[in-house]
């Protein structure tokens, strides 16, 4: 796969996978051909993980997320996939159990303590397949402070493990 195009690989492979479940086929393990999936394993991607920016395209009418807004956040974790992980993907998955709850706080912010785990599983690579970074609990708490998913993602990976400099920027106003 070159890396110059790897982009476009991926909106072509989205919009495929659209095209796939507006004709019915919600089975995605059959979407994927043996290049497909060299491609996502090369970008540090799992399948289910791609099917659920597709499933939610869909269900919200091409609406949320865009292919656009899934390639963003697709680029952050190749990102940290090639240069913090070089290339070795994680064998370990962070379940939903191991998340804070729903109801969770930080410093009176709701959801903000499980959406930070969730960024740092996604950026490892390490989402259980019962999870999503971006399902729309993750779209209405990045909504409501104005912050795009990938944008969010740059910020856990910059903060490492400093919860209260995600905090202070969850916090910042954005103009």
């Amino acid at each position: 796969m070159p890396n110059y195009t790897w982009d476009s690989y991926f909106v072509e492979l989205f919009d495929a996978c659209v095209d796939e479940m507006d004709e019915g086929n919600h089975d995605f393990e059959a979407w994927f051909s043996d290049e497909d999936q060299d491609f996502l394993k090369a970008i540090g991607c799992r399948e289910r993980e791609f099917f659920d920016f597709v499933d939610d395209n869909v269900s919200s009418g091409g609406e949320d997320p865009t292919a656009i807004a899934a390639l963003l956040v697709a680029a952050v974790r190749r990102d940290y996939f090639l240069t913090i992980q070089r290339g070795v993907a994680s064998t370990k998955l962070v379940t939903p159990a191991e998340l804070p709850a729903k109801t969770a706080e930080l410093d009176g912010i709701v959801w903000l303590p499980r959406i930070l785990g969730k960024a740092r599983a996604k950026l490892r690579g390490e989402m259980h397949p019962d999870m999503m970074f971006g399902c729309g609990g993750d779209r209405a708490f990045l909504a409501k402070f104005d912050i795009h998913p990938a944008d969010f993602l740059r910020v856990v990976w910059a903060a490492g493990d400093d919860d209260q400099k995600v905090l202070a920027y969850v916090k910042t106003p954005r103009v």
